[in-house]
């Protein structure tokens, strides 16, 4: 009996090109929230015009491009190693833009945004220094820190003062939620890595 070859996944794939769409979306989103009334570019500043409105829904359709492709990846079986890369540098650069956009409108403090990267980049640093000896498994808080950051942000970015004041008080708590969660499940990844190095280095 002889073994049947695995299955062959194609590198352009709905699910790649969803990824791809979102990574696209980010400058897109960043020009939005440049955009002063009428249409021009200029220093970014907070405002309730309509461009600041696309902006959150640009950031919003790339969320949920996010939640689509992941799906489809797993359903029709179109993993690949170029997914697996790219899909989390995505996420990460449209956080990472929301972020500063939000810090440089004066909306966000700088110092959550400051330790949000920080813990960002140390964490993508650290898995692939990892990844010499063994793939280092995903925190346990990952997918609540995702969802807290986005949601945060779908908040903040949309005008909430047009809307209700306790709405703006409610999408910077969530994201001081999001910044304990970030820098906890960041901690968890240090133990993490250090408990798979001993257990390597004593085979």
């Amino acid at each position: 009996m002889t073994d049947q070859p695995e299955k062959q996944v194609p590198l352009l794939n709905i699910a790649n090109v969803l990824t791809m769409v979102r990574i696209a979306l980010v400058p897109v989103f960043v020009v939005l929230l440049f955009l002063d009334a009428e249409g021009t570019l200029s220093q970014p500043e907070a405002s309730n015009g309509p461009w600041r409105w696309a902006a959150a829904a640009v950031f919003l359709g790339a969320m949920i491009t996010d939640k689509i492709d992941g799906d489809l990846a797993r359903s029709r079986g179109l993993i690949t190693d170029f997914g697996k890369i790219a899909d989390p540098i995505a996420d990460k650069l449209l956080i990472g833009a929301g972020l500063v956009m939000l810090s440089l409108l004066a909306e966000l403090p700088w110092w959550v945004t400051i330790l949000i990267l920080v813990r960002e980049v140390g964490v993508t640093v650290l898995r692939v220094v990892m990844l010499r000896t063994q793939v280092m498994p995903a925190s346990r808080g990952g997918k609540l820190k995702t969802v807290l950051q986005s949601a945060g942000l779908q908040l903040m970015l949309l005008p909430l003062v047009v809307i209700a004041d306790w709405l703006a008080a409610a999408a910077f708590w969530i994201m001081i939620a999001a910044l304990v969660v970030t820098v906890v499940t960041g901690i968890d990844y240090l133990i993490n890595a250090l408990r798979l190095r001993r257990a390597a280095d004593g085979r």
